[in-house]
């Protein structure tokens, strides 16, 4: 990494120090430190070689609030990495307030950007944003990329279903962008004939051990309606059902 950013003039990049600040994120990297063994052969060899992602000279964790605040107080040229919640929620939003509207800055988005949120509006350029009840113009350079994420695609999904050896009896697709929900149930039930519903809200459904039935449904404010059905990536329920009882999506 080091010696391909350097021949593309990215050397002074990689100088610059490196603030992961996020608890969960920190949490999460401790983790992986705690279990390099357990990394494949092609990653250890990586890493022997020197390019080792989770311990590299100016990497630094901001595990308290006071830390994360003297971040936006400074004005040295550094990286900041922040879960971003698609920027409804978190650190992520102090350091867009603090920072988004200096033309000398860059927000890079990493995966996924839902309709209705914050980071959508942003990276669909949005010239104006609202944080913290105070209008803040987007003058920073707004970068996308979209290839990386938490979530399984569609194959993952799939062959996640396959690999039960006792199947469910019935699959509720809960989040996800209402296209692409149709499409994974039409592939469900024409590989492996399994029934899928995907729930609105305020369904609620009665669930026995041979049976799922629709029992009721209450609407939402209309203003709030376009909101939540765009809301999140595809995710999967599955449900093995015992004793009877109820689920409601609110």
């Amino acid at each position: 990494i080091r010696d391909s950013w350097a021949s593309r003039g990215l050397g002074d990049v990689y100088k610059r120090q490196v603030y992961v600040d996020s608890p969960l994120a920190i949490s999460a990297t401790e983790v992986f430190e705690d279990n390099m063994d357990l990394f494949d052969d092609e990653t250890k060899e990586y890493m022997q070689k020197g390019n080792n992602p989770l311990e590299f000279p100016g990497l630094q964790f901001t595990r308290t609030v006071e830390e994360s605040k003297a971040l936006n107080e400074s004005n040295e040229s550094c990286i900041i990495i922040s879960a971003s919640g698609m920027c409804d929620v978190g650190r992520i939003k102090h350091h867009l307030k603090h920072n988004i509207w200096n033309p000398n800055n860059t927000i890079l988005f990493v995966g996924y950007q839902a309709p209705g949120t914050l980071g959508y509006s942003i990276v669909n350029g949005a010239k104006k944003i609202k944080l913290f009840g105070e209008e803040v113009a987007v003058n920073a350079r707004i970068e996308y990329i979209e290839g990386y994420s938490g979530h399984a695609d569609q194959e993952g999904l799939l062959n996640f279903i396959y690999s039960f050896l006792r199947k469910p009896k019935h699959i509720f697709l809960l989040h996800g962008e209402p296209e692409g929900q149709e499409v994974l149930k039409n592939k469900i039930i024409e590989t492996t004939n399994l029934p899928v519903s995907i729930p609105s809200f305020g369904e609620t459904y009665e669930l026995t051990d041979t049976d799922v039935r629709l029992v009721g449904r209450h609407r939402r404010p209309e203003k709030e309606d376009n909101k939540f059905t765009k809301l999140a990536i595809i995710d999967l329920s599955l449900i093995h059902i015992s004793e009877p009882t109820r689920r409601s999506w609110i």
